[in-house]
């Protein structure tokens, strides 16, 4: 061998897309998807103006959405309820008439068999002051209240026919609380997701126009302050002991480290939710030129997907599994 050459040469497998394809240590497939949904009250949907692409449904414009979702062969789809009416408890949330029920119900009956239909658990979208329980006589919210309300969400979405609870409020022992609801009515075939490590982030923003929000003061009281990273892996511990069937960790690309660590331990699958500030950040660059969307995307997903996820929540699922499934 010529002296000075390298001995190793680690550019061999990166020479063709073929080679590139064949070592790829880390891979999407379009079940690995979950499309969250927002569906409002009214007869018209609309876009959002922070969100290009993705607006708030109704119950009938989201009935082709889900379809094209089924089609392109996603994992499930995350619904949000955007209700008119909000008072201090959410009572919408319990309504079987109330819109993410209704929603629930129409959904699962469109494709149900074909996807897992998910619901977000939380009061947030219910309450005139936006936050994810019940507040006490000062002002704070109440976490042993607030399990009683979730408790009774429970029950209401898994009639309307949701397959997977997903737990957003990070409400001490939420998770133990709709378990115990769930079983002793007889529906231990509900699963429970737990957004275990939900950190008080700037990255939601535009989720609050989706849901159209109406938050007074900020959540930090109960959601993870964003400088610690052993207390996520803690939570996650406490909802698997508390019998979570899935733990989540976002949001997902600032938290990678967080979401590493949960993978490394976690029992029980290990979801990841791209939300809505990591989308507009990306659309809007795409937008102004700066980068390539489409590598973009594709690149965003792959690392949560890299750093331990499972599956991963994200508003390009639909798109992206088409591309998948394209082989592109």
């Amino acid at each position: 061998m010529t002296s000075g050459f390298p001995v190793v040469r680690a550019r061999r497998l990166r020479a063709t897309p073929a080679l590139r394809r064949q070592v790829a240590e880390t891979r999407l497939h379009p079940a690995d998807l979950v499309l969250p949904l927002f569906v409002r009250e009214g007869d018209e949907p609309r876009p959002l103006s922070s969100m290009p692409g993705v607006v708030q449904h109704t119950l009938d414009s989201v009935r082709g959405v889900v379809a094209e979702a089924a089609a392109a062969g996603i994992g499930g789809v995350m619904l949000f309820g955007v209700p008119e009416h909000r008072d201090a408890t959410g009572t919408g949330a319990t309504d079987p008439d109330g819109i993410l029920n209704q929603a629930t119900r129409v959904i699962a009956s469109e494709v149900g068999d074909q996807l897992v239909v998910q619901t977000d658990l939380c009061l947030d979208e219910f309450t005139d002051h936006g936050h994810c329980g019940v507040l006490d006589a000062d002002g704070r919210v109440d976490n042993d209240a607030t399990l009683l309300r979730y408790r009774d969400m429970a029950l209401a979405q898994a009639d309307a026919g949701s397959a997977l609870l997903g737990l957003s409020g990070m409400m001490d022992g939420q998770v133990a609380a709709v378990r115990d609801a769930l079983d002793g009515a007889g529906r231990s075939d509900v699963a429970v997701l737990a957004y275990s490590a939900k950190y008080a982030s700037a990255y939601y923003g535009p989720f609050r126009e989706a849901v159209e929000s109406t938050l007074t003061g900020n959540r930090r009281s109960y959601q993870l302050d964003p400088a610690n990273r052993r207390e996520g892996l803690r939570e996650a511990q406490l909802d698997v002991e508390e019998g979570a069937d899935i733990v989540m960790v976002k949001p997902a690309s600032s938290y990678l480290d967080v979401l590493a660590d949960v993978a490394a331990w976690s029992p029980v699958p290990v979801w990841a939710y791209q939300v809505s500030g990591e989308y507009a950040m990306i659309e809007a660059a795409a937008a102004n030129g700066w980068i390539d969307r489409d590598r973009a995307i594709l690149e965003s997903v792959l690392s949560i997907k890299r750093a331990g996820a499972d599956t991963v929540l994200t508003y390009w699922a639909t798109e992206l599994a088409t591309t998948l499934r394209q082989g592109v």
